[in-house]
């Protein structure tokens, strides 16, 4: 009975918290981490599955409609009316694949392709998985992957987005690690999360730099 009532209560201050924006026991994907410097890091990632759409449109309107799309999968729009827990981050990059990599420069509003990416979580295989309703939605696996990743709060439009990726091309700049793919952008918070909690990120693929 304690257990229960234990159980009931965690799941009541979950729903509490999730209703003004704060993340709890969302599934993230393991990976190792060496700092590089400040708020920048280097992390390895294992191979991941994802379930991913194309959205054609403004970085922050596609950034909308491709989370409604994939919310729709993972909240029982697939074959099997099945549920999907959601993970974090959900990831956002410029053209029409995003295996932890994405486009560096983008004018602010500019319209053009984006895919927006939502891990599934470690229980699943592509065996297991659901088919998606919706055929714009499409499960893929992500190989394993090094990333440079610089980590920041408050405004991720696009404007802030852009910001942030120079400051990570910079930081890389004086670095042993040289960019090997194009930047993404990954966000841990949903859109009515207060700025100074929300968990964003801005990920570049890298490799060691060659010495000279």
């Amino acid at each position: 009975m304690l257990g229960a009532i234990v159980r009931t209560a965690g799941q009541v201050a979950d729903a509490a918290a999730a209703t003004v924006g704060i993340r709890c026991g969302t599934e993230e994907p393991p990976h190792t981490t060496q700092r590089l410097s400040g708020a920048v890091e280097i992390r390895r990632y294992d191979e991941r599955i994802a379930a991913e759409t194309t959205v054609s449109a403004d970085e922050e309107a596609a950034r909308n409609e491709g989370f409604r799309r994939l919310a729709g999968y993972i909240f029982g729009g697939n074959h099997r009316d099945a549920e999907i827990a959601m993970t974090a981050p959900v990831a956002q990059q410029r053209g029409t694949t995003i295996a932890m990599t994405a486009p560096v420069a983008q004018s602010a509003g500019s319209p053009g392709e984006w895919t927006i990416r939502f891990l599934m979580p470690s229980k699943w295989t592509m065996d297991s998985l659901p088919t998606p309703n919706d055929e714009r939605v499409r499960l893929t696996v992500t190989p394993p992957a090094t990333v440079a990743v610089l980590s920041f709060t408050g405004d991720r439009g696009t404007r802030a987005v852009s910001r942030r990726t120079d400051e990570l091309l910079t930081a890389l700049r004086d670095s042993d690690f040289e960019p090997d793919g194009e930047p993404a952008a990954w966000f841990y918070d949903p859109p009515w999360t207060l700025p100074f909690r929300r968990r964003n990120e801005i990920a570049i693929p890298v490799r060691q730099r060659l010495a000279d």
